[in-house]
């Protein structure tokens, strides 16, 4: 059945004068005349057998459904040229479109990845931020790392490795103590993490502490945030070692207690199921555990 779709320029004409409210101005953006905007915006109004634009002496303002619809079709112009310019872009190139957690992206894998390249040339590494599971289907991208159980279906699952947080602070809250006790901890600011609510309570708990204010505190929901609220002395949060290693090697961030938080969820790389024998994920799988191997044995 034919798609029921205007014609691509009659779009593009009318996108250029909704967001101008003029089809003079829209003529000179797309080097066209005034009566080739003014045909092909009549073309599409006829199609859609709807009025997008009110005239007068004074010039055309957008109706309410021309200004709803033409909101609509930017979005997607947009959408079509990112598409067009990645594809424009990869030159047949094999890509790999991979969603990761942000901090974990940032902070551990970039530095990384350089080394994959020099391996890998040919394949070329796209990051996306993504912090929740979601149906592959439904996307573009190619695999996923993000920490959770591994239960996510259709997909084969590859651990990487665990959290094991630490609580750290600024070196000005810790004074001149090497480390702080649980009990003391427990009366500092506590800096809470949006998507692991009860960690707090679980460390207190797995050193015999029952702390009433353990849930309380503000809430970032990146670790990066916490990183950045420890470090300005806004309190003590509980951060994976390998995601500031370069904070703690300057001193801006301390471990106040060496107490790690264990944990049963971990890193995990996802790959659907109908994407495991792509050479070029294979090799970015194999690189990619032996990197997180590499850095658990160190």
């Amino acid at each position: 059945m034919r798609r029921k779709i205007p014609s691509t320029t009659a779009l593009i004409s009318f996108e250029a004068a909704a967001r101008h409210e003029s089809f003079t101005k829209a003529a000179e953006e797309l080097s066209l005349t005034q009566g080739a905007i003014c045909r092909q915006i009549a073309s599409l109004e006829d199609f859609l057998s709807v009025e997008l634009f009110r005239r007068s002496k004074r010039g055309v303002k957008l109706t309410e459904a021309g200004l709803s619809y033409s909101r609509r079709i930017a979005t997607q112009l947009d959408a079509v040229e990112r598409d067009t310019l990645s594809v424009m872009g990869q030159q047949g190139a094999n890509v790999i479109e991979l969603a990761v957690v942000p901090t974990f992206g940032t902070q551990w894998l970039l530095p990384r990845l350089k080394d994959f390249q020099q391996q890998h040339p040919d394949v070329t590494v796209n990051l996306t931020n993504r912090t929740r599971p979601f149906l592959f289907a439904d996307t573009d991208f190619d695999a996923a790392i993000y920490f959770g159980d591994a239960d996510w279906s259709g997909t084969a699952s590859y651990r990487l490795m665990g959290e094991n947080p630490v609580p750290v602070c600024s070196p000005s809250l810790l004074g001149t103590n090497q480390n702080l006790s649980p009990q003391a901890l427990s009366e500092l600011p506590l800096l809470q993490q949006t998507t692991r609510p009860y960690a707090w309570r679980q460390w207190f708990n797995a050193q015999g502490l029952n702390v009433p204010r353990d849930l309380t505190g503000p809430r970032y929901e990146l670790f990066s945030m916490l990183a950045q609220a420890a470090m300005h002395e806004m309190g003590v949060a509980l951060i994976p070692p390998f995601l500031i290693q370069r904070e703690l090697s300057e001193k801006r961030l301390v471990v106040a207690n060496p107490c790690t938080l264990p944990s049963a969820k971990a890193y995990y790389l996802m790959i659907p199921e109908r994407k495991i024998e792509s050479a070029s994920l294979k090799a970015f799988r194999d690189w990619l555990i032996d990197q997180a191997q590499c850095y658990s044995l160190s």
